[in-house]
């Protein structure tokens, strides 16, 4: 008998859920957004006086101070703005300091905020009325914050408006969610997903067929799937197929213990999914220090979490709809968690852009376990919002690094385990899920006046994510995009490396939550101007690249 063609209900490797419900302002104001792309002296100067003015009274207080691991003597300060001692979501600054004078500020700054910073409905109330949008009680100890959040709603003459609302993220079944509600009528705001998708050593056997080491623990002859040669605890769980209890940790109701851990008794590993789920987190941890001198996920070796086989294939026909992601889908869950999707059986095919594809365990594609511990990376740096232009772009640095762990590793090539400008295409084939050297090839935007205007999938991440990947591109490799017909002059493979710089520091050191692609372009630009001089080749091609693409 033929199997059925399965189309998912969502996948957050490449769809999600955005949902705006348009209400009456009740406690608002009207005001201007103003994008701060401070790197000429007279400008950093103007805009050092103001943040300072702004960090004297209040209205900018410091939320992180990390050191610039790839120029020496530098500082990063990220400052979130406060209105009335509330913070402004999505509203903050990133000095670059060196000595502690400011070098380079970029930021998304509100003005003429005037809101009414009572609420008329408590923090007990807003929580119980969460908890019935979310369908689920969120987890004990968890409390909404009071925050005032800046509309996407029209602007005329250029007014932004503003709304005093009580957000709160809560997990609940197949997804996390953002939920802003308004703190005098109660009424929904905004909600959108969240969930961003997609030592003893021994011998492991991966997805694939492949064979390599893995880093275990031993005890008393038994063999458990903890990484202690690396300064984080990386630990992969095993899931063994139960969905609910699976789903029971997403949603905070219970917490993993030790005989979750994936274990062997002769340190031969033969479950590919759990092996290459652990085995890729390693290789992305060592990435990343290598490269840019990063410790981990939050830059302090926080412990990194996997979780494998959360279903069993053969539920396909039975629990499909109920549990979509725990088949074709990885996702990363905040703090450190990563759930990697078991993908389809034998002869069963999903639809795609491209035609019907197989998917096999989500955890056999190094750049799909690379590209959701970046959304850790994104989660403890920039914290890119993950909506709208800051969504594609949270999207975009996940896939960039994804190639690149890809080509640190991997010897180039269209082949299986070889490196490439594809998406998961090792596991989700033919093709995999995304191009960043071809977008149209999948139907995606390769040029800014492409991108989806609509709000599915959260305002477009995954699909405009590629107008910024495919600058990405163009800056390491050159060529031609296609629908500006515009020439890029890349720095060649053989200097990938400085390209990767470009996009580390910028997305990760440079760009605040609330970024535009505006605010990418330049962040990148001077990024290349800091990393390798004025005028150098990477300065040139980043240059060129955003041109070509149509960000200006």
């Amino acid at each position: 008998m033929n199997r059925p063609t399965l189309r998912p209900a969502a996948v957050c490797l490449a769809l999600g859920l955005a949902l705006f419900v348009p209400s009456r302002p009740s406690a608002q104001s009207r005001g201007k957004t103003l994008d701060v792309s401070a790197a000429s002296t007279r400008d950093v100067r103007e805009w050092d006086a103001e943040t300072a003015a702004m960090f004297r009274s209040g209205d900018l207080k410091v939320r992180q101070i990390r050191a610039d691991t790839l120029i020496p003597g530098r500082m990063t300060r990220r400052a979130d703005q406060y209105y009335k001692g509330l913070r402004v979501f999505g509203a903050d600054v990133v000095l670059q300091l060196q000595r502690g004078a400011a070098t380079e500020i970029f930021g998304r700054l509100y003005s003429g905020i005037d809101v009414d910073t009572v609420p008329a409905i408590d923090e007990d109330e807003a929580r119980a009325r969460i908890a019935v949008l979310a369908g689920v009680e969120p987890p004990a100890g968890s409390r909404p914050e009071l925050v005032i959040l800046p509309l996407d709603a029209d602007r005329p003459n250029g007014a932004q408006q503003f709304r005093l609302v009580w957000r709160m993220r809560v997990a609940s079944r197949g997804d996390i969610v953002q939920h802003f509600i308004d703190a005098s009528t109660g009424a929904v705001v905004l909600q959108y997903s969240d969930r961003q998708s997609q030592s003893a050593v021994g011998s492991a056997r991966g997805v694939l067929g492949d064979t390599k080491k893995i880093s275990a623990s031993e005890s008393s002859g038994h063999f458990t799937a903890r990484d202690l040669l690396r300064p984080p605890l990386i630990v992969t769980y095993d899931m063994k197929g139960d969905p609910n209890r699976t789903d029971d940790f997403l949603l905070g109701r219970i917490q993993l213990t030790d005989d979750d851990i994936a274990s062997d008794d002769d340190n031969s590993w033969t479950d590919g999914s759990v092996d290459d789920a652990h085995i890729y987190a390693g290789y992305t941890y060592d990435y990343y220090f290598k490269r840019f001198g990063r410790h981990g996920l939050d830059n302090n070796n926080i412990r990194m979490r996997s979780l494998a086989n959360p279903i069993r294939r053969i539920d396909l026909f039975t629990l499909f709809d109920r549990f979509p992601d725990f088949f074709l889908n990885a996702f990363y869950a905040g703090d450190g968690v990563m759930v990697y999707g078991v993908g389809l059986p034998p002869g069963v095919t999903v639809g795609s852009p491209i035609g019907p594809q197989t998917w096999d365990f989500t955890s056999g594609a190094l750049d799909i376990v690379a590209h959701e511990l970046t959304h850790g990376v994104t989660e403890f740096t920039s914290n890119l919002i993950y909506r709208n232009e800051s969504g594609a772009l949270n999207e975009a640095f996940s896939d960039v690094m994804a190639c690149s762990v890809e080509f640190f590793y991997q010897p180039a090539g269209a082949a299986p385990l070889n490196a490439d400008y594809l998406i998961g295409e090792d596991v989700v084939r033919p093709g995999g899920l995304r191009s960043i050297s071809d977008p149209r090839s999948f139907g995606d935007p390769d040029h800014y006046s492409r991108r989806f205007p609509g709000t599915e999938d959260n305002g477009g991440v995954h699909t405009n994510s590629l107008i910024a990947s495919h600058a990405f591109y163009l800056a390491i490799e050159g060529g031609t995009d296609r629908t500006s017909g515009l020439p890029v002059q890349g720095v060649g493979g053989g200097n990938r490396e400085q390209i990767e710089k470009v996009f580390y520091r910028a997305f990760a050191q440079l760009l605040p939550s609330n970024a535009t692609f505006a605010l990418a372009r330049s962040a990148t630009i001077q990024a290349a101007h800091d990393l390798y001089g004025s005028g150098s080749d990477a300065e040139r091609a980043v240059t060129q690249a955003w041109t070509a693409v149509g960000v200006n």
